[in-house]
């Protein structure tokens, strides 16, 4: 009987996902918006920290924009050990005139790092007079027309803010097994209706590709509005939605070069701020490892019940595969990963344990070689 309860729980709990909870799970890269912008002055400001592999190609998309309107590209090298002012400098060769390359000055206390690169970007640009600042990573590859879709998009709907989630590299099998799963997650806490929505109070942006109206970004105070916050991206939107509109989406317009080294590179990128989400709470960790014990694993569990047990757990893992598999389409993979989704789970769980007890130990957040996430004794 208890094994049909929470059989009984897992497919409730799937049924208002999928039926009330901003119809996430539909993937969707159209926006029903023309590309006709009126050129508007836009900064693209790229943070770049020991990406010398990486940030050549995606400089090189920049600088190779379709769009009309005045473009200049600021990028901050933040304190790299390796060549990668060099590779900056080497890729905008011909194309000085649009490029300035920024030596961050060293990090004050109370900023994390990308944000004190961010804002150093900004100072830089104000000279340039943008209409928008578009924030991308160094990392992110950008199709011709992703800046003129972006633009296009936020004049249209008179938008303080644009995001599109790039589309991640998702080559490896540990890539395939659990890149897709994230943005089914990110998704799931952040459904793009409710984000796009002026009446819900969801905030969310995808840091890779943000476009922000320079209005907006002043009027919330600029920058040091969220110099400390690991998870910026959405700490942004948060800000902007408070006194505009915001719209969140996914795009095979830019996409990520960023290779995981295997299961743990993955896993290190999940941990990294997976208990900062959780405000550092033991109750919310506890509640949040309940929630997804009892919403994906239960199902294949109570399969070996029997009675209605096994009804409610085959229905709700079917859901969960149904409401999994837009996701997997997106990232041209076999249906076949979509039951597989309580074991993709079960490896979240585990890096999100590991995300807590590295907040312990005074390691979390670790990025770059910096630790911006630390537990202090009281």
């Amino acid at each position: 009987m208890i094994a049909a309860w929470i059989g009984g729980l897992s497919c409730s709990i799937w049924f208002y996902l999928i039926a009330a909870r901003g119809r996430f799970w539909r993937v969707s890269t159209t926006t029903g918006v023309p590309l006709q912008p009126e050129s508007a002055p836009v900064a693209v400001i790229v943070p770049a920290r020991n990406e010398a592999d990486l940030v050549g190609q995606a400089i090189l998309s920049l600088l190779q924009q379709d769009y009309t309107g005045r473009l200049r590209i600021f990028v901050v090298d933040d304190h790299s050990s390796d060549n990668t002012a060099s590779v900056v400098c080497k890729t905008a060769m011909d194309h000085a005139e649009r490029l300035t390359l920024i030596s961050s000055a060293p990090l004050p206390a109370g900023w994390t790092g990308k944000m004190w690169a961010l804002s150093q970007g900004v100072q830089h640009a104000l000279d340039f007079a943008p209409k928008y600042f578009l924030f991308t990573d160094a990392d992110i590859v950008h199709v011709p027309s992703s800046i003129t879709s972006l633009v296009a998009l936020a004049q249209a709907r008179d938008l303080d803010l644009v995001s599109m989630m790039a589309k991640l590299r998702c080559s490896s099998f540990a890539e395939r097994a659990l890149i897709p799963a994230f943005v089914f997650f990110f998704f799931m806490l952040y459904p793009p209706e409710w984000v796009n929505s002026p009446k819900h109070r969801t905030a969310a942006a995808a840091g890779g590709d943000i476009l922000v109206r320079t209005e907006a970004l002043a009027r919330m105070g600029g920058i040091g509005a969220i110099r400390n916050e690991l998870i910026d991206d959405c700490a942004l939107a948060r800000e902007i939605k408070r006194g505009g509109c915001i719209w969140l989406g996914l795009t095979q317009d830019a996409y990520s070069t960023r290779a995981y080294a295997g299961f743990g590179g993955i896993g290190r990128m999940i941990s990294r701020n997976a208990f900062y989400q959780l405000r550092h709470s033991v109750w919310l960790l506890f509640a949040t490892l309940l929630a997804l014990t009892t919403a994906y694993l239960a199902a294949p569990v109570a399969l070996f019940f029997g009675g209605w047990a096994t009804l409610w757990g085959t229905v709700a893992w079917l859901l969960m595969s149904f409401a999994f598999w837009p996701t997997l389409r997106f990232y041209s993979l076999s249906p076949l990963w979509a039951p597989l989704l309580p074991i993709i789970v079960l490896f979240y769980m585990g890096a999100t344990l590991h995300s807590a007890v590295q907040y312990w130990i005074g390691r979390g957040g670790k990025w770059k070689g910096r630790v911006q996430d630390t537990w202090h004794a009281p």
